[in-house]
């Protein structure tokens, strides 16, 4: 079976070796499996001589076809993948039913259903690596890691790895809408044809499952949480399932978004009630539809009573009398529901950060088991910085799912280089102290700080149509950052911006080192130049794009960014302590504690938390105004810093790729500028201050940034 693929690849990496590297595209992502160096590769070929596996499970065929792949092109030689008897080098592949591995006696039991083992091993006295696992998914995600492993030039030659995901749920949300436009999307149009589905599918798909398996991810929400209920009709159900084949063998399931309304609007009953007898009946019928077509259907995202959309709220239910009539409709299939934590209340709010937790924290140990609320990173909304949410570690009884955002509305769309592992990596190594030091957002997710089995975490996909995928080289970094922290939440952000760049990129130091600084570096240039010092929300409006802080005329309070910043004659900030909104109460007391006190709040989260006074002395020793100005300026200087680094690492990349990050950077550049300059005309008029020196007026005034339109865009 492997015969003809074989001789393909041996074409294409002759053809790679005879000349010049040829050009890329970034439609392979990760997974280029280009040849490695000459001495890379005498190391490994002993290690990789043939494959070993048994034909019978789809995943484990996929491993196979996986590892010739990836190994033949690294190490531009025939790596051949059969079911037969093992010689000195082999990879050996099965689940502890396979004799060859029951034979090993390896540790399987501790594994679960998704985690493996990659041992160095004898099988019939030759020496061996083995694969195993308790599933044929198992065994696929080891096969990936041992591929990243020679990718990245790591060692395989003495290995003993166990991995075992701590996050049972590890899932992409498709903001994807069925005229295949994508909410908040930068890539092009949303990837699924609905209307060629499901009939005709497209070979991206498996790709994508591809991608996706290659990080850990096991679920995916096909459609946009501000849900058409025609998601939910015959149709549509059979466009999914055909999706959620492709989808299985790679280890992931299909969700859906559903629309509250939709027993109203699908079927014509009066009410979507959800103590209504015939509203749950509704709901059970339709589950068991769903299922009949995808019997592995994994469950319902639901966003309701929040930005307009309909809700157990409407009937004077609780969110938890929603959830749980949904999850008794699930249930008998083994299905779950992801109740979004991100609402809005109807009334103008004293402080829209505090919403969420007065809406979810009553209603703690009162959603059904089946049930595991899904909360922002941020009590505001995936801003470029933003203090954890203070729902996490204050509901013990309940499980709690991260939700981050992958796609960057707030940080620059597609255009802006800004990895995103260092803002996940932040929020979950952040300190909730619920059960004292140590109680960190990571053991919030993962479920060890209250013991909780149902554990998710959630990314708002930045995938599209876009042959990069993501719109941009490095908007894949996010993509792949959010899969390897999904597995481990604890993981480093830098050794995973390492990795990437080393299989996206090249694996010479000279060129991983320089890059993943950085890549680390690049998320604080981003506050810097847009929302220093706890800023927030002052995009403009609708769109998100670019700097807006002088809105003042939308319909909500909570919609204009004048509300967030707060700035006037005195100073800038918005008052969560006791004096003001006290959302800081939402905290456990340590933390209250030391974000209410202006003398011990990080100054990174200042006027998050603080209104403070222009002429505040900051731990710089300049007064805030001057501080605020520095601020500005450095972020636009570390993206001057970032062009003129990767401008010195074209002989490592190819040149497409590297031009075109290059033409990105430019548009950073200017962009950066503009953010820096447009909020200092704006702000010095409440601050009445000069300049710090060195530091150069905006390009205009402030009119000019004022009457500045951009009504096509994209995302909207």
């Amino acid at each position: 079976m492997f015969g003809a693929c074989r001789a393909l690849i041996l074409a294409v990496v002759a053809l790679l070796a005879s000349g010049p590297a040829m050009a890329e595209d970034g439609y392979d992502l990760w997974l280029r499996y280009r040849p490695l160096a000459d001495s890379a590769q005498a190391r490994y070929r002993p290690l990789a001589t043939a494959i070993a596996a048994p034909q019978d499970d789809p995943s484990i065929r996929i491993a196979a076809a996986e590892l010739h792949r990836g190994l033949t092109g690294l190490l531009r030689a025939d790596v051949p993948a059969s079911a037969d008897a093992i010689a000195p080098g082999a990879i050996l592949l099965g689940t502890g039913g396979d004799r060859r591995i029951a034979a090993l006696g390896l540790p399987l039991s501790t594994l679960g259903r998704e985690g493996y083992l990659i041992r160095s091993v004898r099988v019939d006295g030759k020496p061996a690596t083995v694969i195993a696992a308790n599933s044929g998914v198992g065994v696929l995600y080891g096969a990936f890691h041992l591929l990243r492993l020679v990718q990245t030039g790591d060692p395989i030659d003495r290995i003993d790895i166990r991995s075992v995901p701590k996050v049972e749920l590890r899932l992409l949300n498709h903001w994807d809408n069925l005229d295949r436009s994508v909410e908040r999307g930068y890539a092009g149009q949303s990837i699924w044809d609905w209307w060629k589905l499901p009939d005709i599918t497209n070979p991206r798909y498996v790709d994508y499952a591809r991608a996706n398996a290659s990080i850990g991810i096991n679920g995916t929400v096909l459609n946009n949480v501000n849900a058409k209920a025609d998601s939910l009709t015959a149709p549509y159900i059979a466009k999914a399932a055909k999706l959620a084949d492709i989808f299985r063998p790679y280890g992931i399931r299909v969700y859906l978004s559903a629309r509250w309304s939709a027993p109203i609007e699908i079927s014509g009953l009066k009410t979507a009630d959800p103590l209504d007898p015939a509203v749950a009946a509704w709901w059970k019928a339709k589950a068991d539809e769903i299922y009949a077509a995808i019997p592995d259907f994994g469950g319902f995202l639901v966003k309701a009573n929040s930005e307009g959309q309909p809700g157990p709220q409407d009937y004077h239910r609780s969110h938890a009398d929603g959830a749980n009539m949904l999850a008794a409709a699930v249930k008998p299939h083994g299905g779950i529901v992801m109740w979004r934590a991100f609402v809005y209340a109807h009334e103008n709010p004293d402080d829209r950060a505090r919403q969420a937790y007065d809406e979810f924290k009553p209603l703690d140990g009162r959603f059904a088991d089946n049930v595991i609320v899904q909360v922002k990173n941020g009590a505001i909304d995936f801003q470029p910085r933003e203090p954890f949410h203070p729902l996490f570690g204050a509901m013990p009884k309940t499980p709690l799912m991260m939700e981050f955002q992958i796609t960057k509305e707030y940080l620059g769309f597609a255009t802006h280089l800004v990895y995103l592992g260092a803002l996940f990596e932040e929020t979950l190594a952040s300190d909730t102290f619920a059960k004292g030091k140590g109680s960190t957002v990571a053991r919030v997710i993962d479920g060890s700080l209250e013991g909780h089995a149902r554990t998710g975490m959630a990314g708002v996909a930045n995938i599209g149509v876009d042959r990069n995928w993501t719109g941009s080289q490095f908007d894949q970094a996010n993509w792949y950052a959010f899969g390897r922290l999904a597995w481990d939440p604890e993981a480093s952000a830098r050794r995973i911006a390492a990795d990437w760049a080393g299989m996206t990129f090249s694996t010479d130091p000279a060129f991983v080192a320089p890059v993943v600084d950085m890549m680390m570096r690049s998320r604080e240039a981003v506050v810097d130049y847009m929302t220093p010092l706890g800023l927030h929300h002052l995009m403009a409006t609708g769109h998100h794009y670019g700097p807006g802080p002088w809105v003042d005329d939308l319909e909500r309070p909570d919609w204009n960014p004048v509300y967030y910043h707060r700035a006037d004659a005195q100073g800038i900030g918005f008052d969560r302590t006791k004096t003001g909104s006290n959302a800081v109460a939402q905290y456990a007391p340590p933390v209250a504690r030391q974000l209410g006190d202006i003398r011990t709040v990080p100054e990174r989260d200042l006027l998050w938390f603080h209104h403070v006074r222009w002429d505040h002395r900051m731990a710089s020793g300049r007064i805030l105004w001057d501080e605020l100005v520095t601020r500005y300026d450095r972020g636009v200087a570390e993206v001057a810093a970032m062009r003129a680094r990767w401008a010195t690492l074209a002989p490592y990349v190819d040149a497409d790729r590297h031009a075109d990050v290059m033409r990105f950077l430019a548009v950073q550049a200017r962009e950066a500028q503009w953010w820096r300059d447009a909020s200092i005309a704006y702000f010095a008029t409440f601050a009445r201050r000069p300049l710090p020196a060195g530091s150069p007026p905006p390009a205009h005034d402030l009119d000019y940034y004022k009457a500045l339109r951009f009504p096509y865009a994209p995302g909207n």
